[in-house]
């Protein structure tokens, strides 16, 4: 119900928002002079946090550039905007109140926080969204010149990559290679990645006000896999340089992502598995909770692997079983393709679904070309293909 002492355009504000009529709300706020976009109805709810509840990324992309107020707490039961994020799922939306300023930790008239109602109603990705963010400025200090510094731990322009990069929830060794590969600046600072994360990893268990032993776990996390990339990426350039395949026809992502897909006849990732039990093996503060946790959970024979293990204890334990589909490749969560062939397998996209190749074409049902030598020559052109990604991977495993 709408506040009757709003104005007719106010109330079409909030009219157009129930809608999700972004066309319509866009021209509303554009008619907006000289009044603030942080209005509240009967209920004290802001226009940005029922476009929030609604799952509108469009609409609170709107309001925010107009200045909204993701802080707003005038509701009757002290719900921000983010507490409404949270309930509607969308992560897009839970990301861009973070950027913006939202409070995480904001409690609502229960004594919750946006991620615990988050919880609550089982949106455990908008929940790893949530507590996998930390501000820019605690990194901006890593870009800075400090005591008889010459240059900076991290350079300047690898400032907003590097933040897109640590908040992600997402910590599948392929889809870490495939964000570095994102930002291509990356490449060539691999081992000053690695320091900074092991010096964020130690500001976390120094904190005088309250030690975050998950963050600094999932740094640990991310310097170790960032150090197993950089062994890929010198030990194929060490490859070319003996004779090997040219070092600019394959990418050396590309070769750890089938390192690390790469099954043995049990259909185990014994590379993962591995590699993530080191990991753990070697977090420097052994008497966290944290790390007794993790190593109980992997000392158990009934452990799914390692990588989950991990993944729960730095996303958070899911409080019911769910039907979740995953990109074969990557790990990401609702992937909205699948292999065209088998349609049994899901990808975020091509690329992921190029990657997988390799292990797929041994189980994908695939109808032979019949009819036309055009048809034979293109099926002899996807087996060379996959010929040679077999050869690159005989590479990397040599």
């Amino acid at each position: 119900m709408v506040n009757d002492n709003l104005s007719a355009l106010e109330k079409d504000i909030f009219d157009k928002i129930s809608k999700s009529d972004a066309g319509g709300l866009k021209f509303l706020l554009s008619q907006l002079t000289g009044t603030s976009v942080d209005i509240v109805d009967e209920n004290g709810m802001t226009p940005l946090q029922h476009a929030c509840y609604k799952g509108n990324v469009e609409c609170v992309q709107m309001l925010l550039d107009q200045g909204a107020d993701p802080n707003s707490s005038k509701h009757g039961m002290n719900y921000t905007a983010l507490h409404f994020a949270a309930l509607s799922g969308n992560t897009s939306i839970c990301l861009l109140l973070l950027l913006a300023g939202a409070n995480s930790m904001a409690l609502n008239s229960v004594s919750r926080t946006a991620a615990q109602m988050g919880g609550f109603v089982g949106n455990h990705r908008a929940v790893a969204t949530i507590n996998n963010f930390i501000p820019k400025l605690e990194i901006e200090y890593y870009t800075k010149l400090q005591g008889q510094q010459t240059e900076p731990y991290l350079p300047i322009i690898l400032l907003d990559p590097f933040h897109r990069f640590v908040i992600e929830s997402n910590i599948h060794p392929v889809r870490i290679a495939l964000n570095l590969q994102k930002f291509g600046a990356f490449s060539d600072h691999l081992k000053q990645l690695k320091k900074v994360l092991e010096m964020m990893a130690e500001r976390e268990m120094q904190r005088s006000n309250e030690v975050n032993e998950i963050m600094a776990f999932k740094y640990h996390y991310l310097g170790w896999i960032v150090t197993e990339i950089h062994k890929c990426r010198d030990h194929f350039q060490s490859r070319n340089k003996d004779g090997g395949v040219d070092n600019k026809s394959v990418d050396y992502v590309e070769l750890f992502a089938k390192r690390v897909l790469k099954e043995n006849k049990q259909g185990l990732l014994e590379y993962v598995e591995s590699t993530v039990r080191d990991c753990v093996r070697e977090f420097p503060f052994r008497e966290c909770t944290i790390f007794r946790q993790v190593v109980s959970q992997l000392a158990n024979k009934d452990c799914t692997s390692a990588l989950d293990v991990v993944r729960a204890a730095i996303n958070g334990q899911r409080g019911f079983v769910e039907d979740i589909t995953a990109c074969s490749t990557c790990g990401e969560e609702g992937p909205d393709k699948k292999c065209s062939k088998c349609k049994q397998v899901q990808y975020c996209d091509r690329e992921c679904q190029r990657l997988h190749w390799f292990m797929h074409k041994k189980a994908c049902a695939r109808p032979m070309p019949t009819g036309t030598a055009s048809n034979g020559a293109n099926a002899k052109k996807d087996i060379d293909a996959t010929e040679i990604s077999e050869s690159l991977q005989n590479l990397v495993a040599g």
